[in-house]
């Protein structure tokens, strides 16, 4: 029979690539781990590991025993988690992901009521682009993430928090700064400055862009919003950015940010979690404050 700490050596092989690395973090010595590793292959009569003289990787069939493993380990952790919190399910550990063009313009208006309505569990918080968060949520590194909708995330559920609206942000000496409203049509023949590659807010603007006939402006790519922003104070070119980003950010001599007319260019926004998940309490939970802290401190 196949163990979980077995499940584990493997797992922490193909993450760090390295024995001793893998058992140092499996607090093991690197011959338990190998010889356990060896049995386990014995067990089942095919080669996990590709062995090396300077790396290690797994197997076609390591890499597909690796896929059930994880879902076995994340199953195994979360009924660890619900047992300690039999008595208390609204307590412990809650590690929540967000991308970083929403973590820090969101945070500050739901953190309050998550702490406050949640005074048992201790929320960490981490701030990291899509893929890598969703790649965490998956090994159960994570158990939540606070994110935009993309359809390559149907393996997963989620609950609605919010859709959250783009404007359009440009200098005050651009033709269109005048207008009250602008409509996507208006970006037509423009060229509009994006985010690097790995934002999947780069994409979900350029889709808005690219229907509307505009381009994207290849001349600089940002690292993040603010970036975008100076960019864009300095007359270099326009972008679309989220809502909440500007919310508390005042118009200056140099920047104004006009809505769009509707139906307006916006992001949907969830909770994600795995599948079986089985905090399921406590998740309903925290999507109730959550929407609760955006409808009263946040007009969208």
């Amino acid at each position: 029979m196949i163990k979980l700490r077995e499940l584990e050596y493997l797992d922490a092989i193909e993450r760090f690539k390295h024995f001793g690395k893998a058992a140092e973090a499996c607090h093991v010595s690197q011959p338990t781990l190998s010889g356990q590793i060896i049995k386990l292959e014995e067990q089942l009569g095919v080669t996990l590991i590709e062995r090396h003289r300077r790396n290690i990787m797994l197997t076609p069939a390591g890499n597909q025993l690796l896929a059930k493993a994880r879902k076995v380990l994340n199953a195994a952790h979360d009924l660890e988690v619900t047992a300690k919190t039999l008595g208390d399910p609204l307590s412990g550990e809650m590690h929540l992901g967000l991308i970083p063009t929403l973590a820090p313009y969101l945070l500050p208006h739901i953190m309050p009521d998550l702490i406050g309505g949640l005074p048992r569990m201790e929320f960490y918080l981490h701030e990291e682009q899509t893929a890598d968060l969703v790649q965490s949520l998956d090994k159960g590194h994570l158990d939540a993430l606070i994110l935009p909708w993309l359809e390559d995330m149907k393996d997963f559920d989620a609950y609605e928090l919010f859709d959250e609206p783009f404007v359009l942000a440009m200098n005050r000496k651009h033709a269109l700064a005048k207008k009250k409203r602008v409509k996507l049509e208006d970006l037509k023949g423009c060229h509009v400055l994006t985010l690097e590659d790995g934002h999947c807010l780069r994409n979900q603007a350029l889709g808005y862009c690219f229907s509307a006939g505009a381009d994207e402006d290849k001349r600089f790519q940002a690292t993040s919003l603010e970036t975008l922003r100076y960019m864009v104070a300095s007359g270099i070119g326009i972008t679309l950015l989220p809502k909440l980003s500007v919310i508390d950010q005042r118009e200056s001599n140099d920047i104004v940010y006009i809505p769009f007319q509707q139906p307006q260019p916006s992001r949907r926004i969830v909770l994600l979690i795995r599948q079986n998940y089985t905090r399921v309490e406590t998740v309903r939970e925290i999507v109730g404050l959550v929407r609760g802290s955006v409808k009263k401190n946040l007009k969208l």
